[in-house]
């Protein structure tokens, strides 16, 4: 039997360290966590994947300050392709599509999570290790791939944001709409967006979405028609009625 990969990280922050703490679990050696205050030059020496999880802006020269050696070096970030780990002859990039708010959920959330990855293999053997799934997303599209996962859930969180303020200006309970946004998840993840999408705007029934427009902060409105916009594409090619474009346009 082939002995456990070795693993070092480079930025023990919640990312790095829930990886670690996944991987640590599922067999993997973990060699080493290596912080800002370190001297990384040799983090390649003794290991066969060293995984750079510094913020996105600082992974280049982070990668150019550790010597060149046989591991694979890999970095975390979404939106980066493979070239910002030169001059490392094997590269890999591994993106866990979940949120890691600390290593011991993170590390929770990791077994069986999706990962989008490129470059060498052991990237794949990652994902496999922790019971996940994976896919491979080339470089030229790792921008408009990370826009996706920017939207799947940051913008998600938003639009739960201005449920949340709505509610609250007619003493509605937060909690009741995440139920039901929950619901309408569900949904999508059996029947796909566009069969999963109830409402008025799936009706067509603008009269209800004008009282609506009409009761709303004027504050909320334009991020209201924007995604009653986006939920006609999903039914229809039509668009919004005249009068609600001009508003959106404004």
């Amino acid at each position: 039997m082939s002995p456990p990969p070795r693993l070092r990280v480079v930025g023990p922050g919640r990312a790095g360290r829930s990886l670690a703490t996944a991987l640590g679990r599922a067999g993997w050696q973990v060699v080493g966590l290596l912080g800002r205050d370190d001297d990384v030059r040799s983090a390649a020496a003794g290991a066969d994947l060293v995984v750079i999880a510094t913020p996105d802006a600082t992974i280049e020269a982070v990668a150019r300050s550790i010597d060149p050696g046989p591991a694979v070096v890999a970095h975390l970030a979404g939106s980066l392709g493979l070239d910002v780990l030169a001059p490392h002859e094997r590269r890999a990039a591994i993106h866990p599509l979940v949120s890691l708010p600390d290593a011991e959920v993170g590390a929770a959330r990791l077994s069986g999570a999706w990962f989008a990855v490129a470059g060498e293999p052991i990237a794949q053997r990652v994902a496999t290790d922790l019971g996940g799934r994976w896919f491979e997303v080339a470089d030229a599209d790792r921008a408009a791939y990370h826009a996706a996962a920017a939207v799947a859930s940051n913008h998600l969180v938003a639009l739960l944001g201005q449920v949340e303020r709505i509610a609250a200006s007619v003493g509605a309970p937060g909690e009741a709409y995440v139920a039901l946004a929950a619901g309408a998840l569900a949904n999508v993840a059996a029947l796909g967006p566009a069969a999963a999408l109830t409402g008025p705007v799936a009706r067509g029934d603008w009269a209800t979405v004008r009282r609506h427009l009409a009761a709303l902060d004027p504050a909320e409105r334009p991020a209201y028609l924007a995604m009653a916009a986006e939920a006609r594409r999903l039914v229809a090619d039509d668009g919004l009625p005249a009068d609600l474009e001009e508003g959106l346009d404004a």
